[in-house]
């Protein structure tokens, strides 16, 4: 299990990837954020899209999935998250794109008011199958210190 003490300022990890399907923006946009050019190949034609696109939240909730498959695939002793900060959709996202997800960490601190638990400020990054970056924000995750051998 890693635990927040494992955790190294400027450490990169490539977290995983993630196909967008036609069918998972219309489904998503059709639930969460139905706006015509989420849904209708016609209405986004006359957008500056130009086609269907994913909805930035659709978008935000692929990452996540990726961001939680390395978490459990590294056994990384996460307890969740007090937010985001600096969330920014960059390019647009379309069915049959491949989205790449990356993490930096940028800050650990230690908790003053729960000796088990750390934070961690990290840079998260969301690049197409092209290499254009399509997202980033950054996060701050609560990890769960290493148990004393007390």
């Amino acid at each position: 299990m890693l635990f927040w003490e494992d955790l190294e300022v400027g450490e990169r990890y490539d977290l995983g990837t993630t196909e967008v399907t036609r069918e998972e923006v219309i489904d998503f946009a059709t639930r969460y954020d139905p706006q015509p050019f989420h849904l209708s190949d016609e209405a986004a034609a006359l957008t500056h899209f130009g086609r269907i696109s994913a909805s930035g939240w659709h978008t935000c909730a692929m990452v996540m999935r990726v961001i939680v498959d390395s978490f459990t695939e590294r056994q990384l002793a996460s307890v969740g998250s007090p937010g985001v900060d600096n969330l920014r959709w960059l390019k647009p996202v379309f069915p049959g794109d491949t989205l790449s997800v990356t993490s930096e960490t940028l800050e650990t601190t230690p908790s003053r008011s729960k000796s088990g638990l750390g934070s961690a400020r990290s840079r998260i990054e969301a690049t197409n199958q092209d290499g254009v970056k399509v997202l980033s924000m950054d996060t701050i995750l609560l990890v769960l210190r290493r148990p004393s051998a007390d």
